[in-house]
Parts: structure tokens; C-alpha cells; sequence
């Protein structure tokens, strides 16, 4: 059974309720991951939102957009999305992201998408200070997450 895409407020709802207060870096880092290993596990994205290479790293700006402004985001602060609406395929494969990244804070898991080729690519010819709104592709994930193993 095909998965359908859900939005990206709807992943991020389920994180904060299953992770608990996050900070917006690392709930935006969580996002990415869970959108990355969806690619390739299921083979179909996530959430259809575009994920753009800033230099804090991969970043929703729709997301940002709900959050800007505020450090710790809790399922209260996200007035959009239903994590009701995630099925439980969605649920296993947020929940794998959270059991491997969940525990590192925000800093690491900016730094780890710097080093890797989807945010590289998509930064490439910009300063590491320049800010830009370069899309991440899926093709560039799905490509690169599929040489890893989580």
C-alpha cells in the first residue's frame, strides 16, 4: 500500500509530541532526516514542502515560518499540523529518525548536514556566512542517504 504525503507541519506536530519541547535548529534537523529516510526507505517523500540549504543548514521555511522567533517549540506553538493524520508506516520511520538522532543536540546535527552531500550541493559556489535559498532536491537525498545504512 502506497504511503500518501502528509505536511511537513503534520511531522513536525508527531516529533514534539513524541520528543518533547525541542529547540526550532534541531526540530528543523529532525525534519530534514525524517524526509531523507522516508526517501529512501519508502521511496516517496514525506511531506511535499521544499527543504532549502541555509547556513544554519536544511531548513522548511514554512516550518521557520511557524516558529521564527522562538527557541523551544512544544505541540502548542504549532498551530497547524495533526499528527493524527501520519499512518503508522509514517509513525515507523519518524519514529527510527528520533531513536538515532533524537538524542544529539542541535549544534551536532547542524554540523553533521554540513559535511554531507545534499546540503553541500545545493550550497555549492556560496560562502560559508552567505545565505541563500537553494533547494535541496529529493533526487539529491534519496541518491545520498541510499549509500548509508541508519
Amino acid at each position: 500500500m502506497r504511503k500518501r504525503v502528509v505536511s511537513v507541519f503534520d511531522v513536525a506536530k508527531y516529533i514534539v509530541r513524541r520528543h518533547g519541547s525541542v529547540s526550532a535548529m534541531k526540530l528543523q534537523k529532525l525534519v530534514y532526516y525524517s524526509q531523507a529516510w522516508a526517501l529512501v526507505w519508502d521511496e516517496i517523500p514525506l511531506f511535499s514542502e521544499k527543504i532549502e540549504a541555509w547556513i544554519s543548514g536544511p531548513v522548511v521555511p514554512e516550518l521557520f515560518g511557524a516558529h521564527k522567533g522562538k527557541y523551544l517549540i512544544n505541540s502548542r506553538d504549532l498551530k497547524k499540523g495533526n499528527s493524527e493524520n501520519l499512518s503508522d508506516s509514517h509513525k515507523k520511520t519518524i519514529d527510527a529518525v528520533l531513536d538515532y538522532y533524537g538524542d544529539k543536540n542541535s549544534q551536532w546535527l547542524s554540523d553533521l548536514t554540513h559535511m554531507e552531500g545534499p546540503w553541500r550541493k545545493a550550497r555549492k559556489g556560496l560562502a560559508s556566512d552567505e545565505r541563500g535559498s537553494q533547494e535541496i532536491t529529493q533526487a539529491s537525498m534519496q541518491e545520498y542517504y541510499s549509500s548509508l545504512s541508519l
